[in-house]
């Protein structure tokens, strides 16, 4: 890393002084430039301190170069006040922050309103934000200073700003406080900061998780004011000044769905309701989440009362077998498997992701659960703290400690300086290796494969002592004895065991069993088959049990065995523990995934590989691999069936990853177009090269097939179509008959090409199907011909299409074709959509489309995601909407992913930052969500009948700690998308 080997200044008076590390600048002079730039506006006597500044200590300048090259955010909060940049580097950070708390708090308590107050947060929380980063980056401050700094610029907005709405509720006469200069004093409302908040080890730009409780007995209310809509109107209101988007940004991001129940409790609620939750049903969850959690604001009495009441909830002096199976549970929730070491850099969640910031916490706070409540000394919030407290009480070796501690520390920064390129709550890593460069750069290293190695080493490390953490355990009670299975009669403990598990019918799980061992499924019928069952079958049967509906999971694993074509997987699974557990996941959560394995088993041996858990094949060793099996194919035949074969064995494979964990269901829509466009391209050649043997060729011919929908937009999930359009040209003054042995004419030539390139896609052979694909988008749809000339197309489109067909181009992306004829369908569509639109007439037509929908499809059931009101579709017509009515002024904005179109939107400011916030979430959440229901059934999903495993797999896609809390903000977020949606389209068609 660019000068860490160094020491840092023993003493200074400055930020700038203190300053030692910087990135690796890839461009020096244009980051001067660009720095110049942000700095244009001070005034010359602020310019040459800063130069002067600078110049005295050239760490702090590389620093700020690497800032302006690396961080958009940040540079823009130097440009927008350069003057703040000169206050941070003049002062020592802590002293700096220490002064913008209070004078935020002083500012706040004397404003004249709430506008006011509102500015005077934000404007504490943008130059704090630019102090910590440059005090992070120049290693002026170690993690504990810095998230200990981000943590008091949330402490005191939330504090400062709760202290002003209650002032107002004082001066309305409403709260009757024993000291009106100080409301928040016995005011009986207590805001409970969880998490890394509660800690006091923030991250940069982290959401603030908070659970806001009062008690009855103690508030001061007026007479006729009801202690619940009181404090929730409070809470709201809190929430609106920190979070609420103006033209000075934001405060925090607050989530309060860490509350009991939040799809059906109030925002604010009541300690004794609240304590009753959590008596009567509190999750093995909920107790990890209060071991970071701290009061913040307003009573702070009442918060500590609450948390010392709640806990023997949280610190339970006997453990029981139910909550240490939790806490496996609670491990395999991160990731399911050990024993696959390989770690991918590009797009690795540093926080998530195998060996990440979760397991050195998963790994702390999992051994306070177990032993906290007989040693006090285990109870400390901060993940450093605990880790010495385990040392010093010897639940760990001094060791483990260090190699945890030290991969801790370079992961939370690896953290922030993700987080500080865009002030998004992210923690996922380039995907792209020219990105991951530039970030590595940013990060101190001069190359993407110094810092990748870093990286892998301590995730590695932490991975290694993740997985040893229940090593030595023993194995669970309810397993301790033989099960037994004979041919004739229930055994007695065998039933008592099975009970244990969670089996609501003993009785007939040991029958289907029993005949698993009867040989009742013919890939059981042999003796070595049914002892090697015997051998798995207390594993298998033990984590068969543990996704909420062992019946279920039991009924499956039959189905599954009944299917099984080949023997060799009892191999297989009797040699590797680790496939029987994700055997058991996959038919767990997605049963249909386990069918398609059960007629092909050979798919499962791929899961051995340990390149599995690795990144995803990219697009040329897809090609590679596929052009290998089709040019060793000695049939046309046995090239669609070996095409078939290899888009089955990547969709299982791409399925497995989401069912286990090991992929994120973000990516998923990617590797399934990928894959979609490589099998389309090798058949497109092989296909045109045949035809022209049959038919020859017409002068000047090119053929372009141009991917519409969830292909053009790369969202594609396990059943998604393909919407296709074929585009031709030839040479106009060429005769239009081709010149093989069975000529064809014109169009007849390329229509005939389209039918035998559908067919190769679409028809059933001995293999099965590859897509089912929809011509439908085409001009004219099925009326129009199915293959279309290019001047034809553009004619159509430039004059007769109609809205929704250029919101379907919008889509549109050429996956298949010669590179100059690529570029001339490419230059069509970019000039038809950025024709100038006007927006009252597209806002009513997609309005007029939306309620059709509405109409036909309902709107009503928030889990159809895509229909629903406030859905998927609402998302993706805001997006297209965008496109059409700015890609005139604006054509940076033409994408095809609705993502992708949403962030542009927000940096060209087409829509409040708000919107564009809360839009960009909900696509993904819509898009992950999406993901694991098309890969777990083929039927709609109805909560009520859902599988826990299921639930609970939808619960981590959608960064939920549990399915009832997902539920709530599955409803917050479409009812707000709906909000945006009606508003925009709305006010542009008035």
């Amino acid at each position: 890393m660019s000068a860490s080997s160094a020491s840092p200044p023993i003493a200074a008076a400055s930020l700038a002084a203190l300053m030692w590390e910087t990135p690796v600048l890839c461009d020096a002079e244009a980051a001067k430039i660009k720095l110049g730039y942000a700095l244009e506006s001070l005034d010359l006597a602020d310019r040459a301190r800063v130069d002067a500044m600078l110049a005295t200590y050239p760490r702090a300048r590389d620093a700020l170069l690497g800032v302006s090259e690396s961080s958009p955010f940040l540079h823009d909060l130097i440009r927008t006040d350069p003057r703040r940049l000169l206050r941070a580097l003049e002062v020592a950070p802590a002293a700096h922050i220490a002064a913008l708390t209070e004078t935020c708090r002083q500012a706040v308590a004397h404003a004249a309103d709430e506008a006011q107050a509102m500015t005077a947060l934000r404007q504490m929380r943008a130059e704090a934000a630019l102090t910590i980063a440059l005090a992070d980056i120049g290693g002026a401050m170690d993690l504990v200073q810095v998230t200990r700094a981000l943590t008091d610029v949330a402490d005191t907005a939330l504090s400062a700003a709760l202290d002003f709405l209650l002032a107002e509720a004082v001066a309305a006469g409403k709260l009757l406080p024993p000291d009106t200069a100080h409301p928040a004093m016995g005011c009986g409302l207590a805001v409970i900061a969880m998490g890394k908040h509660g800690a006091r080890e923030l991250n940069y730009s982290s959401d603030v998780d908070l659970i806001v409780v009062y008690d009855r007995d103690v508030a001061p209310l007026a007479e006729g004011v009801e202690p619940s809509p009181f404090f929730v109107k409070i809470t709201r209101a809190l929430v609106r000044m920190l979070q609420e988007r103006t033209g000075h940004g934001y405060v925090l991001r607050v989530d309060l769905r860490l509350r009991p129940d939040p799809g059906s409790t109030q925002v604010a609620l009541s300690t004794a309701a609240a304590l009753a939750y959590y008596e009567r049903e509190g999750a093995t969850w909920e107790r990890a989440a209060y071991i970071k959690a701290r009061p913040v604001a307003g009573d702070l009495a009442v918060g500590r009362e609450f948390l010392s009441d709640l806990a023997p909830f949280v610190w339970r002096r006997v453990l029981d077998y139910r909550a240490i199976a939790d806490v496996h549970a609670m491990k395999r929730e991160i990731h399911a498997f050990r024993g696959h070491d390989v770690v991918a850099v590009e797009g690795h969640n540093v926080k998530l992701g195998r060996g990440g910031i979760r397991e050195v916490e998963f790994f702390v706070q999992t051994q306070q659960l177990i032993a906290g409540g007989r040693d006090p000394n285990l109870r400390s919030s901060r993940t450093l703290e605990a880790l010495d407290a385990l040392v010093r009480d010897f639940w760990i070796a001094g060791a483990v400690r260090d190699e945890l501690a030290e991969a801790y520390i370079f992961l939370r920064r690896v953290e922030h300086r993700i987080q500080m390129v865009a002030d998004a709550q992210t923690h996922t890593l380039p995907e792209q290796t020219d990105a991951l460069g530039a970030f590595a750069r940013f990060m101190g290293y001069q190359t993407r494969d110094a810092f990748a190695a870093a990286l892998v080493e301590r995730l590695k490390r932490v991975q290694h002592h993740y997985a040893q953490l229940f090593e030595d355990s023993p194995p669970p009670a309810v397993l301790d004895g033989q099960l037994l299975f004979p041919p004739d009669h229930d055994d007695r403990q065998t039933l008592a065991v099975l009970g244990r598990l969670g089996f609501r019918d003993p009785p007939a799980a040991s029958t289907v069993v029993r005949g698993w061992m009867a040989g009742r499924h013919r890939v059981l019928r042999s003796d070595v088959a049914r002892g090697q069952l015997a051998s798995i079958a207390p594993l298998l049967l033990e984590q068969l049990s543990r996704g909420g509906d062992p019946d279920g999971a039991l009924i499956a694993a039959d189905n599954f065995f009944a299917e099984l074509s080949g023997g060799h997987l009892m191999h297989a699974l009797q040699r590797h523990p680790d496939l029987v557990r994700l055997l058991a996941t996959i038919l767990t959560v997605a049963p249909r995934l386990g069918e398609t394995l059960a007629r092909r088993p050979s798919l499962l041996d791929a899961l051995l590989d340990p390149a599995f858990f690795n990144k995803l094949p990219d697009q040329a060793s897809l090609e590679q691999h596929l052009e290998i099996l089709l040019d060793t194919a000695e049939s046309d035949e046995e090239q669609l069936d070996r095409a078939r074969r290899f888009r089955q064995e990547q969709h299982v494979l791409i399925g497995v990853r989401i069912a286990s964990g090991t992929l994120p269901a973000a990516r998923a829509g990617e590797a399934y177009a990928r894959l979609a466009e490589v099998i389309i391209r090798a058949l497109h050649a092989r296909v045109w090269a045949r035809f022209q043997e049959a038919h020859g060729t017409i002068a000047g011919a090119e053929t372009a097939v141009l991917s519409m929908g969830k292909l053009g937009s790369r969202e594609m999930t396990a059943g998604s179509d393909l919407d296709l359009i074929v585009l031709y040209d030839f040479d106009p003054d060429a005769d239009p008959a081709s010149d093989g042995p069975r000529p064809l004419h014109g169009a007849q030539y390329f229509a005939r090409f389209t039918q035998r390139l559908v067919t190769a896609l679409t028809s059933l052979t001995n293999a099965g199907k590859l897509y089912d694909v929809d011509l439908r988008l085409r001009p004219s749809g099925r009326s129009g011909p199915v293959a279309t000339r290019l001047r034809s197309f553009e004619n159509y489109q430039r004059d007769e299409a109609w809205t929704w067909e250029h919101m379907a181009l919008t889509r549109a992306r050429v996956i298949s074709a010669h590179p100059d004829f690529c570029h001339r369908v490419e230059g069509v569509i970019r000039d038809v959509l950025a024709r100038p639109r006007d927006p009252r007439r597209i806002a009513g037509d997609i309005l007029d489309m939306r309620g059709a929908i509405a109409a036909e499809k309902g709107e009503s059931d928030r889990w159809n995601l895509k229909h629903a009101l406030g859905g998927q579709v609402d998302v993706e017509f805001l997006a297209q909407y965008l496109v059409l009515v700015h890609a005139a002024d604006h054509p940076q904005i033409v994408d095809t992913a609705t993502a992708r179109i949403i962030a542009v939107a927000g940096e060209l400011h087409l829509l409040p930052a708000e919107d564009i916030h809360l839009l960009a979430n909900a696509c993904r959440l819509y898009q992950d969500l999406t993901q694991v229901l098309r890969l777990a059934l083929d039927t709609h999903f109805l909560p009520a009948e859902a599988s826990p495993a299921l639930k609970a797999l939808l619960a981590r896609a959608g960064e939920m700690p549990d399915f009832t809390t997902l539920d709530a903000h599955l409803r917050d977020t479409q009812d707000r998308v709906r909000e945006i949606f009606t508003r925009v389209l709305e006010q542009a068609a008035a």
